[in-house]
């Protein structure tokens, strides 16, 4: 068509929209506006000069040559989305209502505080220790004691001191085994006077990982329970069923107390529920995020119960999907006991966790009031519930549960879940299918812009991630990882700019060179529905697979297509001006509240737990990658402003020079990583072991004997921050892997050789510890069905990793560990955790091994390593003298270990 024939409507379209876009547009790389041209000639246009008449775009060209204004629309919703982070900080702070506190039978924190403090002014806590084994466990009897003579005579109590020994496999961090032996609980039942026949179980643990004090775990949670059982002790009103509370004394030793008490102990058969108190971060609030399995009327009590209630199904479904490489007693109560459950944690400032900064000072005492509140109204709801008796009845389905902003939880049937999310989808459905159903010719138009408009959005989030994804392998490569780690905002301004300035570019690319002489109203109307159609998408796919965080992207299509309705009429006779803005703002106002307050979740637990994830993973492709997953969601329901307003250039400059200067400060290393800031510490974490190796042949003689002090860096940047500091410990002492060793010839202290294996080997002398292992072969015996049984004696310390290679044409069959069956971990090699409290007699285990092939180096190699975590052997005046040289920035734990190799 000349230009001569086009209708003034259509000429004032295209030239108003040239006027707006034209040499900004132009000066865009050319592979991109030949990528959107493609496009445009797939979905059937004319490349640049594709027109359409007025009629035809679906807007009145009086609305449709006003556009917004640029600035006030960026800077509108700037400031929406600030004041909405705003009510979520505000909420986030707020750990306990006013006025709540202060009755005398009510959770009394400042107790609850007293207990921590004498707790953690033990020390460390290790399995074994006699801090952990001793002085914490005649703590805790000395307090139950007095709680004891204290309590009402409606209730009776009774305490044990339990130390059981076995043996049991987990999948967990590629699969091991564990045993142990002669390890604590410390078992308190509180119960009716006449006693009573079903219990629901607190659990939390006093043990603590090596070098440090472990207030938030879980020391705090053990002083929660023990006010927890002096308020319910000295109540005058009568429980129907008992409460017993376990204080284990070797979760850290990967959930081993919680197993020897659910699978020996005789009260165990009692249990009917339990509510496990875990940290993956130092205070703030407890999160819920893990309920059942199924169970429904378990979230039900806590939603009724809880004072402070704070939960969320989003959190269970990520956190039991495995991709947070963590577990909790939860686990152990669940797959042993087949009991249903809560689990509660504080995640709150996972930098600190499992650090010498781990400390009481640091936990509010408002945390501690919350938690309190919450346990306690929980603990005394379910241990007056009828539905206890009989809990089995009423284990049907899961449920769908979050809070809002932790004033209350919104809990229900997933079942009825599902039913409103149809619901939903088919409003939605309906809406878009009218506009489907409208005129041939209208819905010809419409149909090929909406789909091409598809199109168009999913190439702005695939190239979104595709930039920022290269942004941060660059980062990565250049050795400037984590710089965002004491500093998070630097990841929005260097990743979450360059994902929104791809959008908004790719966009105005498409509006520059495919919508040309479409009418704004008509563009945003579209891009509205292509957004609505993909979060419809989302909620089909997720309800379909069954996933309860659907109810998310249920909110994401209801709101948004009710202010839709609300505010189509005055759109269409006045286009995008004030009203309209206020009334769509206000009508995202749910959905874009919730995504925030998610999305902090989020943040909150993955950014710290990005700061010790090994050295493979690259944290910062994992970050760039959340980042931009968030801006597309939160963009979503925005892109029809790019269209509505008159330009985008302003916009696209401001974001793409905020990236690149934060970009060039990145790569000049003017963000550093890591913190000492007493307030707010982000440590770098290190572990030292001084250790000696001794390698053995099949005749028992010694091939191989050294010494060193192996180090491990917890996250990606390894060892290039600390060498300036340390110019000793560079690349040239790169520990190298013994080829033919179980796990490389090194004493992992758990089976996470696969996450990291960067690790360096600076040449010391030898260890020589007072109570070193004694390793020996008890028999050799050939069984009747062709293979051979080893038995072995093992005595040491507390806690030893016994690994295990089968040679080529060897397989092992069974051993007496575990459920019999040898469970493999990543990599073939066989590992098992070992551990034993004080006074442990020596440990003795057979494998068998079915032989195929007889092989001249023999069928089976097994090493057993020794790691002192407690008392004077933990020390040597080597690893003393390495750790004085770390920087105040870094964490190294360190301590005493010895790797023995045997050929059999």
């Amino acid at each position: 068509m000349e230009r001569g024939s086009e209708s003034a409507a259509v000429r004032r379209h295209r030239i108003g929209g040239e006027r707006r876009d034209g040499p900004a547009a132009a000066q865009q790389p050319e592979r991109e506006v030949r990528a959107l041209e493609a496009l445009v000639d797939a979905c059937g246009g004319s490349g640049r000069t594709r027109k359409r008449s007025a009629a035809g775009s679906g807007g009145a060209s009086g609305a449709a040559g006003t556009g917004l204004s640029e600035a006030r629309a960026a800077l509108g919703l700037a400031l929406y989305l600030l004041a909405l982070r705003t009510l979520v900080q505000l909420s986030l702070q707020q750990l306990v209502l006013r006025g709540d506190t202060g009755h005398h039978r009510e959770f009394n924190a400042r107790q609850a505080r007293d207990y921590l403090e004498h707790i953690t002014s033990i020390g460390p806590r290790t399995t074994g220790s006699p801090e952990n084994e001793i002085l914490t466990v005649h703590y805790l009897l000395e307090q139950i004691k007095l709680i004891e003579v204290q309590s009402n005579s409606l209730h009776k109590i009774s305490v044990d001191v339990q130390r059981p020994t076995g043996s049991f496999s987990i999948d967990f961090l590629g699969g091991f085994t564990s045993y142990y032996d002669n390890i604590t609980n410390v078992v308190v039942k509180l119960e009716p006077r006449d006693g009573a026949q079903h219990a629901v179980l607190a659990n939390c643990h006093f043990d603590s990982v090596a070098n440090s004090p472990g207030a938030s775990d879980d020391a705090v949670s053990c002083s929660v329970m023990l006010e927890v059982l002096h308020t319910l002790s000295t109540s005058s009103e009568a429980l129907h069923h008992a409460i017993i509370f376990l204080f284990n004394g070797a979760e850290e030793n990967v959930l081993q107390a919680s197993h020897g008490f659910i699978t020996q102990h005789p009260w165990a058969n009692l249990i009917r529920a339990f509510i496990n108190l875990e940290a993956a971060g130092v205070g703030g609030k407890e999160l819920v995020f893990q309920t059942g399995p199924e169970n429904p009327w378990l979230v039900q009590a806590y939603v009724s119960a809880a004072k402070h209630p704070f939960a969320s199904v989003v959190a269970q479904e990520v956190f039991q999907s495995g991709i947070i490489p963590s577990d909790t007693d939860f686990r152990i109560y669940r797959d042993f006991g087949n009991i249903p459950g809560i689990d509660l944690a504080f995640i709150e400032n996972g930098y600190i966790y499992h650090t010498k900064y781990d400390t009481a000072d640091r936990i509010l005492t408002d945390s501690i009031q919350r938690a309190g509140d919450n346990i306690l109204g929980v603990l005394k709801y379910l241990a007056t519930s009828d539905m206890l008796v009989s809990s089995s009845k009423y284990r049907h389905g899961n449920m769908v549960f979050f809070d809002v902003l932790g004033l209350f939880v919104i809990a229900y049937p997933s079942r009825v879940g599902s039913i409103i999310n149809y619901m939903v989808v088919m409003a939605a459905v309906f809406y878009l299918g009218k506009k489907f159903l409208q005129p041939k010719h209208k819905m010809a138009n419409y149909m090929k812009d909406f789909f091409c408009g598809l199109g168009i959005t999913l190439i702005s989030w695939f190239t979104s991630l595709v930039t920022v994804l290269i942004i941060a392998v660059f980062v990565s490569l250049i050795g400037q990882s984590l710089s965002w780690y004491n500093h998070f905002y630097v990841s929005v301004c260097l990743y979450g700019t360059a994902a929104l300035a791809k959008i908004i570019f790719i966009h105005t690319l498409a509006k520059r060179f495919y919508y040309v002489n479409a009418s704004d109203q008509y563009l945003g109307e579209v891009f509205f529905d292509i957004s609505l159609f993909v979060h419809c998408g989302s909620l089909t796919a997720f309800t379909y697979r069954g996933f309860c965080s659907a109810f998310i992207s249920a909110v994401w299509v209801a709101f948004p297509l009710l202010t839709k309705l609300c505010v189509h009429k005055d759109f269409k006779r006045h286009g995008a001006r004030g009203n309209f803005i206020a009334f769509y703002l206000l009508g995202m106002f749910i959905p874009y509240l919730y995504a925030l307050y998610l999305i902090w979740a989020v943040f909150e637990m993955f950014t710290p737990i990005l700061g010790r994830s090994g050295s493979e993973i690259p944290p910062d492709v994992v970050l760039a990658s959340i980042l931009a997953g968030c801006t597309m969601i939160l963009s979503s329901y925005f892109i029809n402003f790019i269209y509505l307003a008159k330009s985008t250039k302003k916009t696209m400059l401001t974001l793409t020079l905020v990236c690149t200067v934060t970009f060039l400060l990145v790569c000049s290393g003017t963000f550093f990583p890591y913190s000492s800031n007493p307030a707010s510490p982000k440590p770098k974490r290190v572990f030292l072991q001084h250790m000696t190796r001794t390698f053995h042949d099949l005749d028992g003689k010694v091939v191989k004997r050294d010494s060193g002090i192996w180090i491990n860096g917890f996250d990606y940047t390894g060892m290039s921050h600390i060498t300036p500091h340390i110019p000793e410990i560079n690349d040239t002492i790169r520990a190298h892997c013994e080829e033919k060793a179980p796990l490389c010839g090194f004493p992992w202290y758990l089976p996470v050789h696969f996450l990291i294996r960067k690790n360096w080997y600076l040449p010391a002398p030898e260890v020589s510890p007072r109570e070193p292992v004694n390793f020996r072969l008890i028999s050799k015996e050939q069984t009747p069905w062709d293979s051979i049984k080893l038995t072995f004696e093992a005595s040491g310390p507390s806690h030893m990793s016994l690994y295990v290679r089968t040679h080529k044409g060897s397989t092992l069959s069974q051993w007496s560990l575990g459920n019999g069956t040898p469970v493999a971990s990543k990599g073939g090699d066989y590992f098992v955790f070992y551990s034993h409290g004080l006074q442990a007699s020596a440990w003795q285990f057979w494998i068998e091994v079915q032989v195929l092939e007889e092989q001249p180096e023999g069928v089976v190699t097994l090493a057993i390593a020794a790691h002192y975590l407690s008392g004077e052997d933990k020390r040597s005046s080597q690893l003393d003298a390495l750790k004085e040289k770390f920087p105040d920035w870094t964490f190294p734990s360190a301590w005493v270990c010895t790797y023995n190799l045997y050929v059999f």
